[in-house]
């Protein structure tokens, strides 16, 4: 009888886990969130990525009524830039911006974050990578002017 009684509840959590996962009860995990600021009308964003491709700009996850997401190729730049922030994100680096500066960007990963300015002198590959991954995302798949 007791033996009876654990399996009808096994299975009970069983399909519990299984209804929540098939409703989306399961968020996947977000990559990086990027928060950019500057001097341009359109240069405050806010834009997080999650580890299925899924973006919220500004808050919103959907545009004209369809989810926001990355396309494949997208996704695979994504996630390339999430591996090299890495290091620097577990340094907490940040930059300082030069004269002239338009853009400032603040990056948060799982292993830390890193700020840095469009003209921060000394930044790594990444960062240039990062800025533009950042204004094609907001462009093409968020619909903002930049």
């Amino acid at each position: 009888m007791r033996l009876l009684v654990r399996a009808s509840t096994a299975g009970v959590l069983v399909s519990a886990l299984l209804t929540l996962l098939a409703c989306g009860g399961i968020a996947a995990p977000d990559l990086f969130i990027v928060q950019r600021s500057g001097s341009g009308p359109h240069a405050r964003l806010t834009l997080l990525v999650n580890e299925e491709g899924g973006v919220r700009c500004n808050g919103l996850a959907t545009r004209s009524g369809h989810k926001l997401k990355l396309s494949d190729a997208a996704l695979v730049q994504a996630r390339a830039i999430e591996e090299d922030l890495e290091e620097p994100a577990s340094k907490h680096l940040s930059l300082a911006p030069r004269s002239g500066s338009v853009l400032s960007y603040s990056v948060r990963e799982e292993k830390g974050s890193v700020r840095f300015s469009d003209n921060s002198a000394g930044q790594p590959k990444v960062l240039h990578e990062l800025a533009l991954f950042v204004l094609q995302t907001a462009q093409q798949v968020c619909g903002l002017p930049e």
